[in-house]
């Protein structure tokens, strides 16, 4: 839920402005207005400034109160800046959660920092609650010197991420693949979406193998396009879309790790935002996005280990553990793109191995390509955005271990013990890309945060939905 709004400053601030935000940094108090705000409030921001004895640390910020006849300014927020404006954002959106306030936000800053500190703003004020005794108030920021491009684009952004969160925080007794399917559809409108399912995806023999477990709603084949005129350039996009992963018949163990199962659609959720954002972008490049919406149940029709299916394009793939479903609808998806579209990048987003999260913890995804220009140009935006992904090895030692005495794959990379999950599952995926220009998003540790901190509530992030965009938005 977004829970604020943005406006560019026309001027200095408002007599309706009940919050005044500046920044500040090692050097000087950065403010555009700041001789008008001390005249205003008879303050001398230095000196005030200064009364706190400032480190200059990450995260520091001050408050001093203040009033003016005319004015209803009650407060003055001081906020350091440093060399990451990101951490100071997120840092003024939780101080403004929750409450129904006009700021002003003065940071004397280029446009395009003040563009990275508002989306941190933004996500950090994000708030998902079902509690019956929830209010959301929304805050109004009025920012000075962004340009009203960029000021669309935060806006955009932290709607984009939000929208994705919310879908990834909605409890699997509501969120099943029919309903997603069917949020999605109006969440994306005007664009063109095909919904297929029961005997109009009997071809997706990964999907239905994971899918058929949960009968009462079924499997779900969600595919959506963004066509604008003009466009030089082709994506596709592969979302895992598992509405609630049990882990089947392979049941996860420990038990505790499946309550947070309802997260494990966060591929097809930050596909959904990319989608949501292009509307309002309006970038020349074509982008399709493919959803493979299932839950992996328990039950009487649940996929067995030892069990064989054919997926989309023909291979066969023999089953091992059904707890690694997400690779099987994501072939599924991989091939269907291959073979029906035309995309010069066939990108996938999932959160797909535990071993992902081992090696790189909660804040960085793993990225798999064989292609270094793509790699470098992922590794440099989601350092910018916040998004972080690190490039890991495609080992191809390793590709014997896919070898089936009965099928052409197995799912698991069992018939060797090499370790290294994550790469094994992306070495999998790469058999059903063709010869595409392909990377494999695995954020099963970024997509979900153990913590309510920094820009992230505790639950879904929107992981990969700036990433994206703002990869999409810089092709030519």
């Amino acid at each position: 839920m977004a829970t604020l709004t943005l406006t560019a400053a026309k001027g200095s601030f408002s007599k309706k402005d009940s919050i005044i935000v500046v920044g500040y940094d090692e050097k000087s108090v950065k403010a555009k207005h700041k001789n008008l705000i001390e005249k205003s409030f008879q303050l001398n921001l230095k000196d005030e400034l200064n009364y706190f004895s400032p480190a200059f640390k990450p995260g520091e910020s001050f408050e001093i109160p203040i009033s003016a006849t005319g004015h209803k300014a009650k407060l003055l927020i001081f906020i350091y800046l440093g060399k990451e404006v990101k951490s100071a954002g997120s840092i003024l959106g939780r101080k403004l959660r929750g409450k129904k306030e006009h700021v002003f936000i003065d940071l004397g800053l280029k446009s395009n920092q003040i563009y990275r500190f508002l989306i941190s703003t933004g996500l950090a004020n994000f708030q998902w609650s079902m509690k019956t005794e929830s209010k959301t108030s929304a805050c109004e920021i009025c920012v000075s010197g962004i340009t009203t491009s960029e000021l669309i684009k935060a806006r955009t952004m932290i709607d984009a991420v939000n929208l994705a969160r919310t879908l990834i925080h909605t409890p699997s007794n509501l969120k099943n693949p029919q309903w997603l399917a069917s949020q999605t559809k109006k969440l994306v409108k005007p664009l063109k979406v095909k919904i297929l399912a029961g005997p109009d995806i009997k071809d997706f023999g990964g999907l239905n193998a994971v899918g058929k477990s949960s009968p009462k709603s079924g499997p779900r084949f969600v595919e959506i396009s963004y066509s604008p005129k003009g466009a030089k350039k082709e994506i596709a996009l592969v979302g895992k879309g598992i509405t609630f992963d049990t882990g089947g018949i392979s049941l996860k163990r420990p038990y505790d790790t499946m309550s947070p199962m309802k997260s494990d659609m966060a591929g097809a959720a930050a596909c959904i935002g990319v989608m949501f954002g292009l509307i309002r972008l309006k970038p020349k490049v074509k982008v399709t996005a493919i959803l493979m919406l299932a839950e992996n149940a328990l039950s009487g029709t649940s996929q067995r280990p030892s069990d064989v299916i054919t997926q989309f394009g023909g291979k066969t793939v023999e089953i091992i553990n059904t707890d690694a479903e997400g690779r099987l609808v994501l072939a599924d998806g991989l091939a269907y793109a291959d073979l029906n579209l035309t995309p010069d990048y066939l990108i996938d987003i999932a959160t797909l191995t535990g071993s992902a999260t081992l090696g790189l913890s909660r804040h960085v995804g793993a990225m798999y390509t064989r292609d270094a220009k793509l790699a470098n140009q992922l590794v440099k935006i989601g350092e910018e955005c916040g998004d972080r992904i690190w490039q890991m090895p495609l080992v191809d030692d390793y590709k014997i271990a896919l070898r089936s005495n009965v099928a052409d794959l197995n799912h698991t990379a069992d018939a060797i013990d090499f370790g290294g999950g994550s790469i094994t599952a992306a070495l999998f995926l790469e058999e059903f890309v063709g010869k595409r220009k392909w990377a494999h998003l695995d954020i099963a540790g970024p997509a979900r945060s153990e913590s309510d901190s920094g820009e992230h509530p505790k639950g879904g992030t929107g992981f990969g939905v700036r990433l994206l965009l703002e990869w999409i938005m810089s092709i030519k």
